[in-house]
């Protein structure tokens, strides 16, 4: 499904200044796998996040999605098998205020258009049990809540991996657990790829594969 080779990311902030935030990463993901990426903050695990969900090149190395090689794709392309193929679970949630729930969720279809998205949209929200908001701003609602709406969001083009960076960050304990059980039940159910991010080792033991970094390298 995925695999990284030799990856390496370096920012360079000004000419005098260079960061490594990753160095020589090598890992395949396998179809179906439910994988977490542990590491402490500054470790890269953001990064790696982003260079194998294509919002990030790498400055070098190669990053393959269903055997698509992707180093040599334009924009164009990299946004369409991004769109395609990799839904998006963020911290901060990124839900647009100004848009209703249903609205965020509908966000995706926009650029890769289905017959029956809004039934969809409707169907994903009532699963996570939040269908009666599907009117309400997302200032209404709870953090636990927003980020049922980001995973309805992610999951909205049926895209066959899932991608969540520190997806219980900004929820409390008990909600965080909530959140987590959510994705793996979403990974038990329907067999999809699932990759989180986090610094948090009991929320990367629900995961079936633990990858530990540190300093830009695998442990």
């Amino acid at each position: 499904m995925i695999e990284v080779h030799n990856v390496s990311k370096i920012y360079r902030p000004s000419k005098q200044v260079e960061v490594v935030a990753l160095h020589n990463i090598t890992l395949t993901i396998k179809k179906g796998e439910f994988v977490a990426i542990l590491g402490s903050s500054g470790s890269g695990k953001s990064t790696l996040l982003y260079v194998i969900g294509l919002l990030e090149r790498p400055t070098s190395g190669t990053v393959r999605i269903e055997n698509k090689d992707t180093a040599n794709l334009d924009d164009e392309h990299i946004s369409r098998i991004r769109g395609e193929m990799v839904g998006f679970v963020f911290q901060q949630f990124n839900l647009i205020p100004k848009l209703t729930v249903l609205e965020n969720v509908l966000l995706p279809s926009r650029y890769t258009p289905k017959p029956q998205v809004q039934d969809r949209a409707v169907a994903l929200l009532e699963t996570f049990g939040i269908g009666s908001k599907v009117d309400a701003f997302p200032n209404q609602l709870s953090g636990g809540q927003q980020q049922r709406v980001a995973i309805a969001r992610a999951l909205m083009n049926n895209p066959n991996i899932i991608i969540a960076d520190e997806p219980t960050g900004n929820l409390d304990s008990k909600t965080g657990k909530q959140i987590i059980e959510l994705l793996q039940e979403i990974h038990k159910k329907e067999g999809k790829t699932i990759i989180i991010v986090t610094h948090d080792a009991s929320i990367a033991a629900y995961a079936k594969r633990i990858i530990h970094i540190q300093d830009g390298e695998l442990q």
